[in-house]
């Protein structure tokens, strides 16, 4: 069934839809700080600043903390509540959306502690037009799928799914020009190692900022589109429709 087209803000407990509410609530807060930990991350980088660096490191621990919060607030609701149809959706993929942000937070700290290492061995700004764009199209990707999110919005996420493979290939010719840096020039094989690593985890959070984006059209339309080509999105998606 249709999210859209369920009576989902209406329930006979008001008690309940406040709880649904506060449960995408507290999703969104969760992406906001995500978000700005990859911001900060990418920052650090660029910027050479090593005690925002530090912070981002720091603050992974209240990334953690919200995932943890969300899911017990998750168990909660199954547990007492017994949701069903769209209700059900809802909090499944709120349970899974808080997992791969959380893993985004992970990859946000894995930019810090790089960019420490880079910032304190001052070997140049090799590759740093690389992890501008790319952190710069992935950020976008996770904030739109978060939006799509909070407003059951699949074509917004559907638009978020066709990204990711523009993101893996801009990832692909940066690691090529990368390489053929390095057997060029021995010397900067430990910084540009340390750049590749930063890249790597950039292109994993477009992937994590995808699975977001998928879990909106289960949410709102029921359908898993995990391993279905991008090709055949719109038509799976919008034949459902019918």
């Amino acid at each position: 069934m249709d999210i859209t087209s369920d009576i989902h803000s209406q329930h006979i407990s008001r008690q309940f839809n406040h709880e649904l509410e506060e449960l995408k609530t507290h999703l969104m807060a969760m992406g906001g700080l995500v978000e700005k930990q990859v911001q900060d991350a990418v920052r650090a980088l660029l910027d050479s600043d090593s005690a925002l660096a530090e912070r981002v490191v720091d603050n992974d621990r209240a990334v953690n903390d919200m995932q943890i919060k969300i899911d017990d607030e998750c168990t909660q609701i199954l547990a007492r509540r017994q949701p069903a149809a769209s209700d059900l959706r809802l909090v499944l993929a709120v349970i899974r959306a808080a997992s791969d942000l959380e893993r985004i937070g992970d990859e946000a700290s894995k930019i810090a502690r790089n960019a420490l290492e880079l910032v304190e061995s001052q070997n140049g700004s090799r590759g740093f037009v690389e992890v501008r764009v790319i952190s710069e199209h992935v950020r976008k990707m996770m904030r739109d799928a978060l939006t799509a999110f909070a407003r059951f919005d699949t074509e917004m996420a559907l638009k978020v799914v066709q990204e990711d493979e523009q993101v893996d290939n801009e990832y692909k010719s940066a690691m090529r020009s990368l390489m053929t840096f390095m057997m060029e020039d021995a010397r900067v094989i430990s910084p540009v190692l340390g750049i590749m690593w930063i890249l790597r985890a950039l292109e994993r959070i477009g992937d994590h900022s995808n699975n977001l984006a998928e879990y909106v059209v289960y949410l709102v339309k029921g359908l898993d589109i995990r391993h279905t080509a991008p090709d055949d999105l719109d038509d799976e998606v919008r034949g459902d429709e019918g």
